[in-house]
């Protein structure tokens, strides 16, 4: 659970995006796409669900990336190589469902590109057509866009203020994608609006779309209760049903009330921890 390397992603505008390699050999055998871990900086402290964005098994290394955001997420960030994590478990969480589609578009957004990274390299290795469509709010809070190229048989880069790339969201570049074309399959990562707003979408061109859902979690192992998402009729757990699941079902409003529910907490803790 040793960090062997990290680098900045990110590291301005208020915002800070880490990218951590860290040593852990039977997660990294056994990880696919779509998979997540949970971990803890430190012995008292939270447990936050990531993404694995890279498996290394030859080397034993896993990779995923954190954005400062909250307390914990903070602590992670700041950590360093050399530096040790209090626990980690996974690979946890159903895999993504890769065969051959045909024609797939995959859509993120902040730091939700990391989370198509691995879907995306999956996806081409089966052989898929792969469009992608990336999104931030500027230039300088984009990541992964030269790997994502590397993979990508089309890809679109969005920025809401016109700094890099076309102007505008995603959804203005997945319009135009599907209204070209037909795809088989869509995939979005990012932000709940954003994920919503894709779903939307894509469902007037009679698209089936998956979400990677990032709901609340404890444990990660479905004791806890704290990801419940409503999917169509049923209560599904984010943890051990998903993180996907398929778009239009998703109760949107229900997840966005979830997710917020400790927002004043994150606020006062990261404030005392500044002070």
């Amino acid at each position: 659970m040793r960090i062997v390397s990290k680098e900045f992603l990110v590291d301005g505008h208020g915002m800070r995006i880490a990218k951590l390699a860290v040593k852990s050999p039977e997660i990294a055998s056994k990880a696919k796409a779509g998979q997540f871990v949970v971990l803890m900086v430190e012995e008292k402290g939270e447990r936050i669900p990531l993404t694995i964005v890279e498996a290394d098994a030859s080397n034993g290394l896993i990779t995923i990336i954190v954005q400062a955001a909250g307390f914990t997420s903070s602590l992670l960030a700041g950590m360093n190589e050399g530096d040790t994590l209090y626990s980690i478990v996974g690979p946890l969480g159903h895999p993504t469902d890769v065969k051959k589609y045909g024609k797939v578009a995959l859509i993120g957004g902040g730091v939700g590109i990391a989370e198509i990274y691995p879907v995306a390299k999956a996806m081409k290795d089966r052989g898929n057509y792969v469009a992608i469509i990336i999104g931030a709010r500027s230039k300088d809070l984009l990541i992964l866009e030269k790997e994502l190229t590397g993979i990508a048989d089309e890809m679109v880069v969005m920025t809401d203020d016109g700094s890099y790339g076309r102007k505008g969201f995603v959804t203005d570049a997945l319009k135009q994608l599907l209204g070209r074309e037909k795809y088989d399959l869509a995939y979005a990562v990012g932000p709940i609006p954003m994920m919503r707003a894709v779903s939307d979408l894509s469902k007037s061109f009679a698209v089936v779309t998956l979400v990677s859902l990032n709901a609340i979690m404890v444990d990660g192992t479905g004791m806890c209760g704290c990801c419940r998402v409503k999917v169509g009729n049923d209560m599904k757990f984010s943890c051990v049903d998903g993180p996907e699941f398929e778009a239009w079902q998703v109760d949107w409003q229900e997840l966005s009330i979830r997710n917020g529910i400790y927002a004043e907490q994150e606020k006062h803790i990261c404030r005392l921890n500044k002070a």
